[in-house]
This record gives C-alpha cells, structure tokens and sequence, in this order.
C-alpha cells in the first residue's frame, strides 16, 4: 500500500485499466482456454529443458547452461504477463495499480533486455566452439559463463531501470485506460498528459543501442562461423557445425523481428490492435516455441529425454 501511494504521488492516476484483446464474454472465454494453454505449454516446455540440463550430466556444457538460463528466462518472462491477462479475462475489474503498472514494466523490461544480450553470449559460444575449439574449454570455462550470464542479468536491470524511470515520470492524470494486455511502453506512453517527443527519442536511442548492438555481436559471430565452416572439407562436418546453430538462429529471428518492430520506430506508428499481436508474439509465442525447437533440431537434448524418461 505505501508503494502504491508513493508511486502514485506523481500522478494523479492511481490505476490503469487494461482492455486487453476484446470485451466480449464468449471471446474472453475462448482468449482463456487459449491463452492458459500457451502459458501452460510454454511452462512445461521450459521446466523440461533446464530439468534434462541439471539432471543430465552430459548436458553440463557451456552451451545447455546458456540454454538452461534462456529457459528460466522464458518462464519469469511469460509470468511477467500472462498469469495476469489470464485472470483479467475472467473479472469485471481488469485495473493494475498505478505501482503495479510501473514494476510490471521494470519487470519485463530487464527480462527482455536481459534476453536480447543472452542471444549475443550463446552466440559468441557457437563462434568460440567453432572457429577455436581447442582453446573452448578455456574460454568458456565455469567462471566465464557465470559472468558472462551474471554481466546479462545486471545489464538488463539497470537499463530496464532507466527505460522505466523515464516512461514513468511522466505526469498521468486522464484517460487511464490502456489499449494493451499489460504495461507496455508504447501503450503508457500514449496516456501521458504532457509532451512526450523527448521520452520518444530517449526510447527510441535505447531500443537501438540494446536492440542492435546485441544483434551486431550475433551477425559479427556467425559471419566468422560461416568463414570457418566453408574451410570444412568433410560435408558431414559442414552439415554438423550448421545445424548447431541452426536452432539459435531461428529463436533470434523470431525474438528480434518482433521487438525491433515495437521498440525501433516512431511513435506516430503505433496501433493498438495490431501491436498487441506483435506483443504477444516475442512475449508469449517466441518463449513457447524456444524449447521445441531447440529440442526437436538437438540429439544430446532428445537422448537426454529419452533417458529421463526410461529411468522414469
């Protein structure tokens, strides 16, 4: 309750009203078995990579650590959201604190930049495994890893903290109602009662320094990696070294067209019915479908459920 309060004496909007995607009971029904599925999927998906990867000792390599961190990423990302949209589908009263609004948006905002870096450390892991794999075990060792995924985690916060504290301070005094199933930049920003242009270019700088940068890093990396496996004389070594990346690169394409879709363009461009779908996408879908495909393109990460399941 003090949270609340002192959030809310800089603004005279004490809560916001989340629309979210219809306000028609049957379609609100529907939305929930859907939505509840996804969630449920995306949980199980998940729990099941960083099980095998903790259970299974073959899997306790630099790169199912990286993986195993996506994971657990995934899980807090989904929960950041869902749970919530999930039960505003079944009440009349569909608000979010004032307090609430601005820590679910630090909350997903740190998870997501938090992700954007991790996609350039796996990178760099493939480019290390590859193009200098006898000097691998040094380079990622634990410590590394750790660091390397410790440093992710940190970025992440203190951006996210910075990206917030600007959206925020803005004054709100009316309308409160969001066109959008969580707080999400883009939609808070269209409530602000004052002049926004500022807010817009800082967000906009932002999203490109923690959209492109990670994303250079992983382009920079898997030009070296192409290099390297053209050297490869053996098809079936090509073949090998491709289809280990193969998987991240697919995960960073969906992850990254969508939020450079949301967080690189100006604000004149914002739609609410559309964007709730792109929102929804890198969100929702991108963490659902993370696991299968990267479990469905592995062999340790098949042999390992195998295995598991066996025992069981």
């Amino acid at each position: 309750m003090a949270e609340d309060l002192a959030w809310g004496n800089r603004s005279s909007v004490s809560e916001f009203i989340l629309l979210g995607f219809s306000s028609q009971l049957q379609m609100q029904l529907m939305l929930f078995v859907a939505f509840l599925v996804l969630y449920l999927l995306t949980l199980l998906g998940n729990g099941l990579i960083i099980t095998l990867i903790v259970t299974d000792s073959r899997l306790h390599t630099p790169m199912y650590f990286l993986l195993a961190n996506l994971s657990c990423l995934d899980i807090s990302y989904t929960t950041t959201t869902v749970p919530q949209m999930l039960i505003h589908l079944l009440s009349k009263r569909k608000t979010i604190s004032y307090a609430r609004c601005a820590a679910q948006m630090y909350i997903f905002l740190s998870l997501g930049i938090t992700e954007c870096i991790l996609y350039a450390v796996m990178a760099y892991d493939r480019y290390v495994a590859i193009c200098h794999p006898l000097r691998y075990a040094i380079i990622m060792s634990r410590p590394s890893c750790i660091k390397l995924v410790a440093g992710s985690w940190t970025c992440g916060f203190l951006f996210a903290m910075m990206h917030t504290g600007f959206t925020m301070r803005l004054p709100y005094c009316g309308p409160n109602k969001i066109n959008h199933f969580f707080c999400e930049v883009p939609a808070i920003l269209k409530l602000a009662c004052a002049d926004t242009r500022v807010n817009e270019v800082v967000d906009f700088v932002l999203g490109v320094i923690l959209l492109m940068t990670p994303l250079s890093l992983i382009v920079v990396s898997y030009c070296f990696i192409f290099v390297a496996v053209l050297k490869i004389h053996s098809t079936e070594g090509k073949f090998k070294a491709f289809s280990t990346c193969s998987s991240h690169i697919t995960v960073v394409t969906l992850f990254y067209s969508a939020a450079m879709f949301m967080y690189m363009r100006p604000a004149s461009s914002y739609k609410p019915d559309r964007d709730k779908k792109f929102s929804l996408f890198y969100n929702v879908i991108s963490a659902l479908l993370n696991p299968f495909i990267y479990s469905l393109r592995n062999k340790d990460v098949k042999g390992a459920l195998i295995k598991l399941v066996c025992k069981e």
